[in-house]
Protein backbone atom coordinates (compact mmCIF):
# COMPACT_ATOMS: atom_id res chain seq x y z
CA UNK A 1 0.00 0.00 0.00
CA UNK A 2 1.23 3.50 -0.86
CA UNK A 3 0.52 5.89 1.99
CA UNK A 4 0.95 9.66 1.93
CA UNK A 5 -1.21 11.87 4.17
CA UNK A 6 -3.17 10.34 7.09
CA UNK A 7 -6.21 12.57 7.52
CA UNK A 8 -9.25 10.42 8.28
CA UNK A 9 -10.19 6.87 9.18
CA UNK A 10 -12.26 6.37 6.04
CA UNK A 11 -9.18 6.37 3.84
CA UNK A 12 -8.04 2.95 5.09
CA UNK A 13 -9.25 -0.20 3.33
CA UNK A 14 -9.33 -3.58 5.08
CA UNK A 15 -6.25 -4.82 3.16
CA UNK A 16 -4.41 -1.63 4.15
CA UNK A 17 -5.36 -2.18 7.78
CA UNK A 18 -4.13 -5.77 7.67
CA UNK A 19 -0.84 -4.59 6.16
CA UNK A 20 -0.52 -2.00 8.92
CA UNK A 21 -1.25 -4.61 11.61
CA UNK A 22 1.32 -7.00 10.18
CA UNK A 23 3.93 -4.28 10.21
CA UNK A 24 2.86 -3.28 13.74
CA UNK A 25 3.70 -6.78 14.99
CA UNK A 26 7.15 -6.43 13.43
CA UNK A 27 7.63 -3.09 15.18
CA UNK A 28 6.89 -4.66 18.57
CA UNK A 29 9.79 -7.05 17.98
CA UNK A 30 12.02 -4.16 16.86
CA UNK A 31 11.29 -2.24 20.06
CA UNK A 32 12.19 -5.29 22.17
CA UNK A 33 15.67 -5.27 20.67
CA UNK A 34 16.09 -1.52 21.20
CA UNK A 35 14.91 -0.06 17.91
CA UNK A 36 16.35 0.27 14.41
CA UNK A 37 18.45 2.73 12.41
CA UNK A 38 16.55 2.11 9.15
CA UNK A 39 15.14 5.65 9.09
CA UNK A 40 18.05 7.58 10.58
CA UNK A 41 17.93 10.07 7.69
CA UNK A 42 14.32 11.03 8.44
CA UNK A 43 13.09 14.02 10.42
CA UNK A 44 9.60 14.39 11.90
CA UNK A 45 8.01 17.66 13.06
CA UNK A 46 5.28 17.51 15.72
CA UNK A 47 3.14 20.63 15.58
CA UNK A 48 0.53 20.64 18.37
CA UNK A 49 -1.87 23.57 18.71
CA UNK A 50 -3.31 21.99 21.85
CA UNK A 51 -1.48 19.89 24.45
CA UNK A 52 -1.44 16.10 24.33
CA UNK A 53 1.12 14.18 26.34
CA UNK A 54 0.27 10.65 25.14
CA UNK A 55 -0.12 11.29 21.42
CA UNK A 56 2.91 13.57 21.11
CA UNK A 57 5.21 11.37 23.20
CA UNK A 58 3.98 8.28 21.37
CA UNK A 59 4.82 9.77 17.97
CA UNK A 60 8.16 11.11 19.13
CA UNK A 61 9.12 7.80 20.74
CA UNK A 62 8.07 6.02 17.54
CA UNK A 63 10.32 8.25 15.44
CA UNK A 64 13.30 7.80 17.76
CA UNK A 65 12.82 4.01 17.85
CA UNK A 66 12.90 4.07 14.03
CA UNK A 67 16.26 5.84 14.19
CA UNK A 68 14.95 9.24 13.09
CA UNK A 69 14.96 12.67 14.70
CA UNK A 70 12.26 15.01 15.97
CA UNK A 71 11.44 18.72 15.84
CA UNK A 72 8.77 19.43 18.43
CA UNK A 73 6.42 22.08 19.77
CA UNK A 74 3.69 21.13 22.22
CA UNK A 75 1.83 24.46 22.41
CA UNK A 76 2.06 25.90 18.91
CA UNK A 77 -0.90 28.19 19.53
CA UNK A 78 1.07 29.93 22.27
CA UNK A 79 4.69 29.50 21.23
CA UNK A 80 4.63 29.95 17.46
CA UNK A 81 3.81 32.61 14.89
CA UNK A 82 0.14 31.68 15.33
CA UNK A 83 0.25 34.19 18.21
CA UNK A 84 0.78 36.95 15.65
CA UNK A 85 -1.95 35.59 13.41
CA UNK A 86 0.01 33.46 10.94
CA UNK A 87 -2.24 31.26 8.81
CA UNK A 88 -1.96 27.50 9.38
CA UNK A 89 -1.28 27.04 5.66
CA UNK A 90 1.73 29.36 5.82
CA UNK A 91 3.12 27.58 8.88
CA UNK A 92 2.82 24.20 7.15
CA UNK A 93 4.48 25.46 3.96
CA UNK A 94 7.47 26.57 6.02
CA UNK A 95 7.72 23.70 8.50
CA UNK A 96 7.28 21.19 5.67
CA UNK A 97 10.54 22.42 4.17
CA UNK A 98 12.41 21.44 7.34
CA UNK A 99 11.28 17.84 7.74
CA UNK A 100 10.03 14.65 6.07
CA UNK A 101 6.64 14.39 7.82
CA UNK A 102 4.44 16.71 9.91
CA UNK A 103 2.32 15.37 12.78
CA UNK A 104 -0.37 17.98 13.41
CA UNK A 105 -2.90 18.46 16.17
CA UNK A 106 -5.12 21.41 15.45
CA UNK A 107 -7.94 23.22 17.24
CA UNK A 108 -10.18 23.43 14.18
CA UNK A 109 -12.13 20.60 12.57
CA UNK A 110 -10.64 20.07 9.13
CA UNK A 111 -7.31 21.62 10.13
CA UNK A 112 -5.34 18.55 9.03
CA UNK A 113 -7.02 18.52 5.60
CA UNK A 114 -6.19 22.20 5.15
CA UNK A 115 -2.58 21.48 6.06
CA UNK A 116 -2.34 18.50 3.72
CA UNK A 117 -3.62 20.59 0.80
CA UNK A 118 -0.49 22.78 0.88
CA UNK A 119 2.16 20.69 2.60
CA UNK A 120 5.30 19.68 0.67
CA UNK A 121 5.56 16.54 2.88
CA UNK A 122 3.06 14.03 4.32
CA UNK A 123 0.77 15.27 7.10
CA UNK A 124 -0.57 13.02 9.86
CA UNK A 125 -3.72 14.13 11.66
CA UNK A 126 -3.09 13.79 15.41
CA UNK A 127 -6.55 15.12 16.25
CA UNK A 128 -8.49 18.04 14.83
CA UNK A 129 -10.91 19.67 17.23
CA UNK A 130 -13.76 18.18 19.25
CA UNK A 131 -16.11 16.49 16.80
CA UNK A 132 -13.38 16.01 14.21
CA UNK A 133 -11.19 12.93 13.85
CA UNK A 134 -8.19 11.26 15.45
CA UNK A 135 -7.33 8.51 12.96
CA UNK A 136 -4.09 7.26 14.50
CA UNK A 137 -5.82 6.78 17.86
CA UNK A 138 -8.54 4.82 16.07
CA UNK A 139 -5.91 2.71 14.31
CA UNK A 140 -4.27 1.75 17.60
CA UNK A 141 -7.71 1.11 19.11
CA UNK A 142 -8.61 -1.16 16.22
CA UNK A 143 -5.28 -2.96 16.40
CA UNK A 144 -5.82 -3.57 20.12
CA UNK A 145 -9.24 -5.07 19.43
CA UNK A 146 -7.77 -7.24 16.66
CA UNK A 147 -4.84 -8.33 18.84
CA UNK A 148 -6.94 -9.08 21.94
CA UNK A 149 -9.99 -10.63 20.24
CA UNK A 150 -8.07 -12.38 17.39
CA UNK A 151 -10.72 -11.25 14.90
CA UNK A 152 -12.79 -8.24 13.86
CA UNK A 153 -15.71 -9.89 12.09
CA UNK A 154 -18.86 -10.47 14.12
CA UNK A 155 -17.82 -8.42 17.15
CA UNK A 156 -20.25 -6.34 19.18
CA UNK A 157 -18.79 -3.06 20.43
CA UNK A 158 -20.21 -0.66 23.01
CA UNK A 159 -19.02 2.97 22.83
CA UNK A 160 -19.76 5.07 25.93
CA UNK A 161 -19.39 8.78 26.66
CA UNK A 162 -19.74 12.19 25.04
CA UNK A 163 -19.99 10.64 21.58
CA UNK A 164 -21.15 13.73 19.71
CA UNK A 165 -17.79 15.47 20.11
CA UNK A 166 -15.66 12.40 20.84
CA UNK A 167 -13.22 12.32 17.94
CA UNK A 168 -11.73 8.99 19.07
CA UNK A 169 -15.12 7.25 19.15
CA UNK A 170 -16.16 8.83 15.85
CA UNK A 171 -12.93 7.71 14.14
CA UNK A 172 -13.22 4.20 15.53
CA UNK A 173 -16.83 3.88 14.32
CA UNK A 174 -15.66 4.61 10.78
CA UNK A 175 -13.03 1.86 10.99
CA UNK A 176 -15.33 -0.72 12.58
CA UNK A 177 -17.84 -0.21 9.76
CA UNK A 178 -15.40 -1.89 7.36
CA UNK A 179 -15.77 -5.35 8.91
CA UNK A 180 -18.41 -8.04 8.52
CA UNK A 181 -21.32 -8.50 10.96
CA UNK A 182 -20.05 -5.89 13.43
CA UNK A 183 -22.74 -4.48 15.71
CA UNK A 184 -22.27 -1.12 17.43
CA UNK A 185 -24.01 0.21 20.54
CA UNK A 186 -23.77 3.93 21.34
CA UNK A 187 -24.44 4.69 25.01
CA UNK A 188 -24.62 8.37 25.95
CA UNK A 189 -26.86 11.01 27.50
CA UNK A 190 -29.33 12.14 24.84
CA UNK A 191 -27.62 15.48 24.23
CA UNK A 192 -24.26 13.74 23.73
CA UNK A 193 -25.36 10.92 21.43
CA UNK A 194 -23.39 10.12 18.27
CA UNK A 195 -24.03 12.57 15.42
CA UNK A 196 -26.17 11.81 12.36
CA UNK A 197 -23.16 11.89 10.00
CA UNK A 198 -21.78 8.73 11.62
CA UNK A 199 -25.19 7.04 11.56
CA UNK A 200 -25.60 7.92 7.88
CA UNK A 201 -22.24 6.30 7.15
CA UNK A 202 -23.21 3.17 9.10
CA UNK A 203 -26.52 2.95 7.23
CA UNK A 204 -24.72 3.24 3.90
CA UNK A 205 -22.45 0.36 4.90
CA UNK A 206 -25.26 -1.82 6.32
CA UNK A 207 -23.84 -1.78 9.85
CA UNK A 208 -26.25 -2.69 12.64
CA UNK A 209 -26.35 -0.26 15.57
CA UNK A 210 -28.43 0.83 18.55
CA UNK A 211 -28.63 4.18 20.34
CA UNK A 212 -28.95 3.92 24.12
CA UNK A 213 -29.32 6.45 26.93
CA UNK A 214 -29.25 3.80 29.68
CA UNK A 215 -27.03 0.72 29.83
CA UNK A 216 -29.77 -1.83 30.55
CA UNK A 217 -28.33 -5.30 29.93
CA UNK A 218 -26.08 -4.34 27.01
CA UNK A 219 -22.91 -4.70 29.10
CA UNK A 220 -23.44 -8.45 29.30
CA UNK A 221 -23.79 -8.77 25.50
CA UNK A 222 -20.75 -7.00 24.06
CA UNK A 223 -17.23 -8.13 23.26
CA UNK A 224 -15.62 -4.70 23.51
CA UNK A 225 -16.40 -1.75 25.80
CA UNK A 226 -14.90 1.53 24.61
CA UNK A 227 -15.18 3.99 27.49
CA UNK A 228 -14.70 7.77 27.17
CA UNK A 229 -15.32 10.75 29.42
CA UNK A 230 -18.52 12.74 29.99
CA UNK A 231 -18.30 16.36 31.13
CA UNK A 232 -21.20 17.11 33.47
CA UNK A 233 -21.17 20.80 32.56
CA UNK A 234 -22.37 19.89 29.06
CA UNK A 235 -25.53 18.21 30.34
CA UNK A 236 -28.79 20.04 29.77
CA UNK A 237 -30.43 18.25 32.73
CA UNK A 238 -29.26 18.19 36.34
CA UNK A 239 -30.95 14.90 37.25
CA UNK A 240 -28.75 12.62 35.11
CA UNK A 241 -26.82 10.09 37.18
CA UNK A 242 -23.48 9.81 35.40
CA UNK A 243 -22.50 6.79 37.48
CA UNK A 244 -24.60 4.62 35.14
CA UNK A 245 -22.01 5.32 32.42
CA UNK A 246 -19.02 4.40 34.61
CA UNK A 247 -17.17 1.12 35.01
CA UNK A 248 -16.36 -0.15 38.49
CA UNK A 249 -15.85 -3.53 40.12
CA UNK A 250 -19.62 -4.10 40.24
CA UNK A 251 -19.85 -3.74 36.46
CA UNK A 252 -17.10 -6.33 36.03
CA UNK A 253 -19.47 -9.00 37.35
CA UNK A 254 -21.94 -8.35 34.53
CA UNK A 255 -19.66 -8.32 31.47
CA UNK A 256 -18.43 -11.28 29.45
CA UNK A 257 -15.49 -13.26 30.81
CA UNK A 258 -13.56 -12.62 27.59
CA UNK A 259 -14.68 -9.03 26.96
CA UNK A 260 -12.12 -6.22 26.85
CA UNK A 261 -12.34 -2.68 28.23
CA UNK A 262 -10.68 0.13 26.29
CA UNK A 263 -10.21 3.84 26.95
CA UNK A 264 -8.25 6.37 24.83
CA UNK A 265 -7.06 8.06 28.06
CA UNK A 266 -6.71 10.22 30.05
CA UNK A 267 -9.46 8.96 32.33
CA UNK A 268 -11.24 10.53 35.26
CA UNK A 269 -14.00 8.94 37.34
CA UNK A 270 -15.46 6.91 34.46
CA UNK A 271 -13.20 3.91 35.20
CA UNK A 272 -12.49 3.05 38.82
CA UNK A 273 -8.74 2.38 39.37
CA UNK A 274 -9.75 -0.90 41.01
CA UNK A 275 -10.73 -2.14 37.53
CA UNK A 276 -7.08 -1.94 36.47
CA UNK A 277 -6.34 -5.27 38.17
CA UNK A 278 -8.82 -7.14 35.99
CA UNK A 279 -7.22 -8.84 32.92
CA UNK A 280 -10.09 -7.54 30.80
CA UNK A 281 -8.87 -3.98 31.39
CA UNK A 282 -6.85 -3.49 28.22
CA UNK A 283 -6.41 0.30 28.17
CA UNK A 284 -2.77 0.36 29.26
CA UNK A 285 -1.94 -2.34 26.71
CA UNK A 286 -3.89 -0.20 24.25
CA UNK A 287 -1.70 2.83 25.04
CA UNK A 288 1.46 0.73 24.59
CA UNK A 289 0.21 -0.41 21.19
CA UNK A 290 0.16 3.24 20.16
CA UNK A 291 3.94 3.19 19.94
CA UNK A 292 4.01 0.15 17.64
CA UNK A 293 1.15 1.32 15.42
CA UNK A 294 2.68 4.77 14.94
CA UNK A 295 6.06 3.25 14.16
CA UNK A 296 4.37 1.09 11.53
CA UNK A 297 2.47 4.04 10.12
CA UNK A 298 5.58 6.23 9.86
CA UNK A 299 7.55 3.45 8.22
CA UNK A 300 4.78 2.92 5.64
CA UNK A 301 4.78 6.63 4.82
CA UNK A 302 8.56 6.80 4.49
CA UNK A 303 8.68 3.65 2.36
CA UNK A 304 5.94 5.01 0.12
CA UNK A 305 7.86 8.26 -0.34
CA UNK A 306 10.99 6.35 -1.30
CA UNK A 307 9.03 4.29 -3.83
CA UNK A 308 7.58 7.43 -5.42
CA UNK A 309 11.10 8.76 -5.97
CA UNK A 310 12.29 5.63 -7.81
Amino acid sequence: MKLHHVIESQQFSVPALMELFSRTMQMEKIVRRGGTKDYENKLMATLFYEPSTRTRFSFEAAMVRLGGKVLSTESAMEFSSAVSGEFLEDTIRIVGNYCDVVVLRHTEEGGAARAAAVSPVPVINAGDSAGGQHPTQALLDLYTIYHECKTMDGLSVLLIGALDTGRTARSLAYLLSKFERVKLYFLAPREMQIKPDILKHLDEHNVTYELLSRPGNVLSQVDVIYQTRINRERLERTDVDLRQYNIDETVLHSIKRDAIILHPLPRSVEIDPAVDRDPRAAYFRQAQNGLYVRMALLSMIFDSEELSLT
